[in-house]
C-alpha cells in the first residue's frame, strides 16, 4: 500500500493525516466526523471555537456545506474567479455544517485548493478534507514531512508525503460578502 492510499485509508477511518498544502503543511479530517474533528482539535491543542477551513478538489465539493442564497450572483463570481488557488474565503454556512467545523461563527472558511496531491486527496475521499495547519498551537506552521514527523509524528496515524506548492505564508483569507481581506497570504 503506497502513503498516498495509507492516507486515504486514515482519513476514511475517522484518522487525522497531515499533507502539503500550497504554502505549508496541514493537518485535516473527514469534516462529517465529529470524532475525528474531536481528535484533531485535540492534536492542535486549538478551541472548537475557532472554527476550521475546508479544502477541496472544486467548488462542487463545497456547495454542500455553504448557503449560496446569502450571496449575490457578484460575490459567487468573485469568489470563485480566485479558485483554484491560495485563498481562503469565508462564506455562510449550510445547515449541514456543524458546530464542530464553524466553530462560534454562522459562517465558514473555504478553499479550493490548486495543489495537485490536495486536488487528488479530495477527489478520492469524495469531499474536503478540513485544513489547519499542522503544527501545535504557539509554534511555527511545518514546512517539510521531517517537521511534521518533529511536532506531530507520534500522533498522526499517516503523513501525505510531497511538497509543498513553494509560497511560504498560508493562504489569504477574504470575507466572501465584505471582499474585505481577512488574512494577508
Amino acid at each position: 500500500m503506497d502513503n498516498f492510499e495509507q492516507a486515504l485509508t486514515a482519513l476514511q477511518q475517522g484518522e487525522v493525516i497531515a499533507y502539503p498544502t500550497e504554502g505549508v503543511f496541514g493537518v485535516g479530517c473527514d469534516p462529517d466526523n465529529p470524532q475525528a474533528i474531536q481528535k484533531l482539535l485535540t492534536l492542535k491543542q486549538r478551541p472548537v471555537e475557532k472554527g476550521l477551513i475546508l479544502i477541496a478538489a472544486n467548488y462542487q465539493q463545497l456547495v454542500p456545506y455553504i448557503d449560496e442564497s446569502q450571496l449575490t450572483e457578484q460575490q459567487l463570481q468573485t469568489v470563485q474567479a480566485t479558485w483554484p488557488g491560495p485563498y481562503t474565503w469565508i462564506m455562510p454556512t449550510s445547515d449541514k455544517v456543524s458546530d464542530w467545523v464553524s466553530g462560534q461563527f454562522d459562517s465558514i472558511a473555504v478553499r479550493v485548493t490548486d495543489h495537485p496531491l490536495v486536488q487528488q486527496m479530495c477527489l478520492a475521499f469524495g469531499k474536503p478534507i478540513t485544513s489547519t495547519s499542522a503544527n501545535l498551537s504557539g509554534l511555527a506552521p511545518c514546512m517539510t514531512t521531517e517537521e511534521v514527523e518533529q511536532q506531530l509524528g507520534d500522533q498522526l496515524v499517516a503523513i501525505l508525503r510531497g511538497t509543498t506548492g513553494g509560497r511560504d505564508k498560508p493562504s489569504e483569507i477574504r470575507d466572501a460578502k465584505t471582499l474585505q481581506v481577512l488574512r494577508q497570504g
